[in-house]
């Protein structure tokens, strides 16, 4: 189908370097975001909390991820004006929908990584051995 033709029908060609999807692929599929649109799946979470959440994410990381998800629309960002302000972060629609599709990646992953390990330990035998 003709990059034209897809974004005519109000979809893009994401094997099309041109294609702003693949902002929003690019976006949705880091390792961070990834973790956390899942650790915001069902619950709103503060700052803290979600830093806490996610091992080994740095302040400077979760915080351009936040803002990433809230520019594209799958973050809410909301502050309550308290003396210091409590700022919340949870799921738009948008981003609920797009969860649903990376817990079950997540999931298969999980269920998947003695497999993983597996493969990559023969691949290193096999290396070794040459």
């Amino acid at each position: 189908m003709q990059v034209i033709e897809a974004m005519s029908l109000g979809r893009g060609d994401v094997f099309d370097s041109r294609c702003p999807a693949r902002g929003v692929l690019d976006h949705v599929t880091s390792k961070w975001a990834v973790l956390v649109l899942v650790a915001l799946r069902g619950r709103p979470l503060r700052y803290s909390a979600l830093r806490r959440a996610i091992g080994g994410v740095s302040e400077k990381m979760l915080a351009q991820t936040l803002r990433t998800l809230e520019t594209d629309g799958f973050v809410r960002r909301e502050v309550v004006p308290t003396a210091p302000p409590q700022v919340t972060y949870s799921l738009t629609d948008l981003g609920q929908e797009v969860t649903t599709h990376l817990a079950g990646l997540l999931e298969w992953i999980d269920t998947h990584i003695p497999d993983v390990q597996r493969a990559r330990a023969e691949r290193a035998a096999v290396q070794a051995g040459t």
